[in-house]
């Protein structure tokens, strides 16, 4: 078995000593792979990208002490080395996608160099076994001739110790339905049943998946946790390609899915993979796939069963094997009905179909995923943001009321969470900012008014004759009256109201057109004009 180390390259202890008085020094990286009694196989190196002169000092030092070493220099995934939330994100993320091969190699996780916050994190990984591995801690030996060696130790974690840290963390790396749902612990029988279901057909098979459901309902999202779900596990080697097929018109759709070959249209001035081409051995998203095209459709269809396609002008296939996960916000079956989608390509896509609740149809869980997009605007912005106890209440009272439509579900949310921490004070969301949100929130959701919904017929009809009136008559007489408050004149009103019929005339007196309908029901054009 090899024996692979993964360490922080210490910007202060591994920096020790000048020209050859540094191998009279301990520095922990060098001693790490010094020891007589363990061979470091290989040795993956994080560093800040401030200190690769140093790193790659340290690379040339490891190859003259231990030549078998293989090291890999690896670029941090964070900026702060003392925020706890971006380093810890960063090595999960590192962790999580690590090609592991424990048949044949053994891990070790270096916890002596980097900052207190990186060893926690590290500590954590290892502890929970989201990287299945142990800790090694090395240190310095001054009654030794040779003081550059150092000592080393293998830590064993006794698990009883740390009974409840290891549930906290254990439970979070082994869940995979807790990551698709972004850790947010959600209430809804209906939701949970379905990422349930999803957790076990993303882990196990291959085949296409169609999320249906509410413009804003999570599907994009959950797309790209199933995607990073497979890639943990090691089901995926290639990239999440996300494509809303909405964006795709016209002639270049076909070119934007499938590629094309240099001289294939006009302005085709070189050869373009497509986005199936792109998505070889990974995921390919396509939102929306209502809006495809017949031809496209097709097209697809027949590489989601051979697994290879035409570009377009090229009478070469191309081999592409990627998994589909389709959305859509459409009945697809009307849509087969109406013949604007294959029944063929369906059937393909539709052996796992999971519909996604909107926002109201979950509402249960409405505080637990206010609570998130709070942490996502805090973690994101790098400032702390929390709702007044008053202001809190306030916001949920409106948000769980018939008064909270949330007609675009979490985009809705997203949205009036972001506007509330980004205009409130101090990092505190009051009851002011809440007040302003609602009606803010009120407005956009508001329906569509017309010129006419402002007009009160009773105004203009006497109070006894309005009931006598056809409701077909009061829509139609609101309209008239409408155009002619909004004109200069009867003419002007007239060309308007007839504009189609009076083109089929030889001779148009629309004014005396509109004076005869508004006699009807005893009105006068400047009567209306003065109001």
């Amino acid at each position: 078995m090899k024996n692979v180390v993964i360490g922080i390259l210490g910007a202060v202890k591994d920096n020790k000593g000048r020209g050859e008085k540094r191998w009279n020094t301990w520095r922990p990286t060098i001693s790490c792979v010094m020891q007589d009694d363990f061979t470091v196989h290989r040795l993956e190196l994080i560093y800040e990208p401030n200190y690769l002169r140093l790193a790659r000092k340290i690379v040339e030092d490891i190859a003259q002490v231990s030549p078998l070493t293989q090291v890999v220099l690896v670029e941090s995934a964070w900026t702060d080395p003392w925020d706890f939330a971006e380093v810890y994100d960063g090595l999960y993320q590192y962790a999580s996608h690590y090609p592991l091969n424990t048949e044949e190699e053994n891990y070790f996780l270096n916890i002596t160099t980097g900052t207190h916050v990186n060893q926690i994190c590290m500590f954590m990984l290892s502890e929970a076994q989201i990287f299945p591995s142990q800790l090694i801690q090395v240190s310095p030996d001054f009654e030794a001739e040779n003081r550059a060696k150092g000592t080393m130790s293998i830590i064993d974690l006794d698990l009883s110790k740390y009974s409840a840290l290891a549930a906290r963390f254990s439970e979070q790396a082994e869940s995979a339905r807790d990551f698709l749902k972004a850790g947010i612990q959600t209430k809804s029988q209906t939701f949970n049943q379905i990422i349930e279901e999803i957790e076990q057909v993303a882990i196990s098979a291959s085949d296409p998946m169609l999320l249906q459901g509410p413009t804003g309902a999570g599907k994009t999202q959950l797309a790209r946790r199933i995607y990073e779900l497979k890639s943990s596990r090691g089901g995926l080697e290639g990239s999440l390609v996300s494509v809303n097929c909405a964006t795709l018109v016209g002639d270049g759709a076909m070119s934007a899915l499938f590629g094309h070959v240099k001289g294939a249209y006009t302005g085709a001035q070189q050869s373009r993979d497509g986005y199936l081409k792109k998505a070889h051995t990974g995921i390919l998203f396509l939102d929306e796939i209502g809006e495809l095209g017949l031809d496209e459709q097709a097209m697809l269809l027949h590489a989601i069963e051979e697994k290879e396609f035409y570009p377009v002008g090229s009478d070469k296939t191309v081999y592409s094997d990627f998994q589909l996960i389709a959305g859509t916000n459409q009945d697809l079956q009307s849509a087969i009905n109406t013949g604007s989608f294959r029944e063929d390509l369906l059937a393909r896509i539709d052996m796992w179909n999971w519909r996604l609740p909107s926002l109201k149809e979950r509402i249960e869980d409405f505080e637990a995923n206010l609570e998130f997009e709070l942490s996502q605007y805090s973690r994101l912005n790098n400032k702390y943001i929390r709702f007044g106890k008053e202001a809190r209440h306030l916001y949920l009272d409106f948000a769980l009321s018939e008064h909270g439509h949330w007609r675009a579900n979490f985009r809705d949310l997203n949205a009036s969470i972001k506007r509330m921490a980004t205009l409130c004070k101090n990092g505190r969301i009051g009851e002011h900012d809440v007040n302003a949100e609602i009606r803010r929130l009120e407005k956009r959701w508001a329906p569509a008014t017309t010129a006419n919904d402002a007009i009160k017929l009773d105004e203009y009809i006497a109070p006894e004759t309005l009931p006598l009136i056809d409701l077909f008559d009061q829509i139609q007489l609101k309209q008239v009256i409408a155009i002619c408050k909004e004109s200069a004149n009867m003419a002007q009103a007239g060309r308007r109201l007839f504009n189609a019929s009076r083109i089929s005339k030889s001779s148009t007196n629309d004014s005396h057109r509109l004076r005869t309908y508004l006699q009807k029901f005893g009105l006068r054009f400047s009567d209306i004009n003065k109001q």
